[in-house]
């Protein structure tokens, strides 16, 4: 089988060849300047000091200059050296539920890869569905999307690469000129990003904006309610994704018999159904059931490490696999974002920052909805979307009060849009492996991602002024 690896560029790259030191350097007076001018009017010293911090986290965060998961330490302990927290609420807030929940769903996402369950659920979903060219395109778009409600919208790119890889060399198609090639991986990619942003599984981002949303207003979203707010727009952007992928990529071939070929071969060689896999099955319905049904009374996050506990117990989880698989980093991640956002609201530099940021353009509810879905919707093609979340959720909360607007909305209308990153390879993983399969360019997912953020805008602006009323999150 080829291989048509193209690593893209990413800002980290840019920051090694010897920016580093400059911006860490730059991030270092800028907080110095902050907390040296004069404090402003409204603003407590304490507010002050909070937004130098938040100040020196995007700019970290944004270029990369050190890890992101360093910098959330960073963040973690200047609050308690500057006096905004005591080290006791600092570092209170890595046992926010958010962090363990999303723990127990990666862990369990590692079983679920390992013992080769996703792999064989998506090879017999495209023997039996793949029938035509067209129909093979829909199928790996609404499979991957699929996936994606269940497991991190990464690890389902990560595992579909190689079996689209393999169905475009057994159909000899040309990298970068084969319409049908650039169609297949961008329908596997987007098929992963829509799908991510239907549940608190599909990525990061969800589960660390109900961690903010609960730790500064002790509201929070269940996993059935948020599912519900976003599942219409998801279906409707999958169709619209369909239509514009045969669109704007016709293909140049009707017979698909040779990746047909390949991929039963590739199913026979998993074997049979293995106790594992069975066991690993059931035991993630359940745990879906149960988060649906009782996620609210018993705690999502009980939930989960209950579950990895039981996987545990009839050995359906290794511990050696575990500690492979799990991206252990992203939860020093998730603590310092807690953490900023805790202390920029408790401090009231999230409504103040907001106030001169956003609050001379925004005049109504409807019009800071809008503003937040579209700054999250293209600042995540920069930045990764769990930094997006991060760094917005607190100033987003903070304008909320302004129009005693349901904090939960303002929630979605900013977590649901950062996941869409469509465009650019540096947005999210899943189109950076498209890109580096070498069968699309750059310019395809700039205009097709494009295309599609307008569409998916426009579908959810809809949802917003009319579905959303009916499920109870009024604006």
């Amino acid at each position: 089988m080829k291989t048509y690896l193209k690593r893209p560029l990413y800002w980290r790259d840019l920051v090694k060849r010897g920016f580093r030191p400059f911006i860490i350097i730059l991030s270092l007076l800028l907080f110095l300047v902050i907390i040296s001018l004069p404090t402003p009017s409204g603003l407590s010293n304490q507010g002050q000091i909070s937004i130098a911090i938040f100040v020196v986290a995007i700019t970290l965060w944004v270029t990369h200059a050190l890890p992101l998961m360093i910098t959330s330490l960073l963040v973690i302990i200047l609050f308690p050296l500057t006096g905004v927290l005591s080290s006791g609420e600092s570092y209170a807030l890595f046992g926010n539920e958010a962090i363990f929940f999303i723990l127990g769903a990666f862990i369990l996402a590692s079983g679920i890869m390992r013992s080769g369950l996703s792999t064989r659920l998506a090879l017999l979903t495209l023997r039996f569905f793949g029938r035509s060219a067209k129909f093979l395109i829909l199928t790996f778009l609404c499979l991957s999307a699929f996936l994606s409600f269940w497991m991190s919208e990464h690890a389902v790119a990560a595992m579909m690469f190689p079996i689209v890889l393999e169905v475009a060399d057994a159909l000899q198609l040309r990298p970068r000129q084969s319409n049908y090639g650039k169609a297949l991986f961008l329908a596997m990619t987007w098929g992963c990003i829509i799908g991510g942003v239907a549940t608190f599984l599909g990525g990061a981002r969800a589960p660390l904006a109900i961690g903010i949303l609960q730790q500064t207003t002790h509201q929070t979203i269940d996993f059935l309610a948020w599912s519900l707010a976003a599942l219409p727009m998801v279906m409707l952007l999958l169709v619209a994704s369909y239509f514009l992928l045969i669109k704007l990529f016709p293909s140049e071939i009707d017979k698909i018999d040779n990746a047909h070929a390949v991929l039963k071969k590739k199913q026979l060689r998993l074997g049979h159904v293995t106790a594992r896999e069975k066991g690993l099955g059931v035991l993630m319905l359940l745990t879906i059931a149960t988060w649906i049904v009782f996620g609210t009374r018993l705690g999502l996050a009980n939930i989960a490490i209950a579950s990895v506990v039981i996987a545990f117990v009839f050995q359906l989880l290794d511990w050696k696999e575990v500690e492979e698989d799990v991206n252990w980093g992203i939860f020093l991640m998730y603590g310092g974002a807690i953490c900023l956002g805790f202390a920029m609201e408790g401090t009231g530099a999230a409504h103040w920052l907001a106030e001169k940021s956003l609050g001379p353009f925004v005049h109504s509810a409807f019009g800071l909805v809008a503003a937040l879905a579209i700054v999250s919707l293209f600042l995540t093609e920069a930045i990764s979307n769990t930094a997006v979340v991060a760094l917005t959720m607190p100033l987003a909360l903070g304008l909320a009060s302004d129009f005693k607007l349901d904090p939960r909305v303002v929630t979605l209308a900013l977590t649901i849009p950062s996941g869409l990153a469509f465009q650019l390879p540096m947005g999210t993983p899943a189109t950076a492996i498209a890109y580096s399969s070498g069968f699309v360019r750059l310019w395809d997912t700039v205009l097709s991602g494009f295309l599609l953020k307008l569409i998916a805008f426009a579908l959810f602006i809809a949802s917003i002024l009319f579905y959303w009323p009916l499920i109870g999150f009024h604006l």
